[in-house]
């Protein structure tokens, strides 16, 4: 059996979410979304689409204005202020910030330099675009043709994306879009049999506030047949129970990769 990984630079920034470290503590970074406070305007760390040094940046000026030493946080505290402060990541966010390390890794650039940002029009929609790509790069950009182009299963490597969208991706309906990064794959006679992936994602029994960076596996069966026929496995539930693989029925799920990848 052969075994493929993300670069050690895109496995790093999915690491620093999972166990995101200031000083000693270490705490997850959890799942937020702006549409939840309708933050429109605000700083990117503050609507879901912080990276992991903006977050700690963050961090450290909250801590400095209520008067806490930072090096001495406890994992408790750094949680709590995570939560407090809406500090988190959405699932187009990470995407971005793994899939940007990978690009970079791969001497392709940022990457803002290939996306096709579908959602701004005109001169001041590209502007915006420019400036703030992190936060208009939503679902239906990574999965939209321009960007991206839908693989068949057999195909799959790390640094491919998995896209559960609505039916009409160019439609406003996006509540229910969602991203995840395959960052391993396993592979047996040359074909893949195990799919390792990753997302930021919030489920009813997290609690709220809570969820963060989930990983699961997708067992493949048969590396003919579409994605939605595999096993989808994740916090111990089986396929027939994950209610990720429910969602992928009822959606437009598809494997795709990044034109430029």
């Amino acid at each position: 059996m052969n075994t493929k990984t993300l670069s050690p630079r895109g496995l790093s920034v999915i690491n620093q979410y999972i166990h995101f470290k200031i000083g000693n503590a270490i705490a997850p970074v959890p799942y937020f979304n702006n549409k939840t406070v309708r933050a429109r305007a605000a700083l990117r760390v503050n609507i879901g689409k912080g990276s992991p040094k903006e977050i700690f940046e963050e961090i450290r000026d909250i801590a400095t204005k209520e008067n806490l030493n930072i090096d001495r946080l406890t994992n408790e505290e750094i949680s709590s202020i995570m939560k407090k402060n809406h500090l988190g990541i959405d699932c187009s966010g990470f995407a971005y910030y793994v899939l940007n390390a990978e690009s970079v890794e791969m001497d392709k650039g940022p990457l803002e330099k290939h996306l096709h940002f579908i959602q701004c029009h005109g001169f001041f929609g590209k502007i915006a675009c420019a400036f703030r790509p992190v936060e208009n790069c939503g679902v239906a950009t990574f999965a939209h043709d321009h960007n991206s182009r839908v693989l068949p299963l057999k195909e799959t490597q790390p640094g491919d994306i998995i896209t559960i969208t609505t039916k009409n991706i160019d439609s406003n309906q996006t509540d229910r879009n969602h991203i995840l990064v395959i960052h391993q794959v396993e592979y047996q006679n040359f074909l893949p049999i195990t799919l390792h992936y990753s997302h930021a994602i919030f489920y009813p029994t997290d609690g709220v506030p809570g969820g963060g960076i989930k990983q699961g596996i997708i067992e493949i069966v048969d590396a003919e047949k579409s994605l939605v026929e595999a096993r989808w496995i994740e916090n111990s539930l089986e396929w027939k129970s994950n209610p990720l693989f429910a969602r992928s029925q009822i959606s437009l799920t598809e494997l795709r990769r990044l034109r430029w990848f």
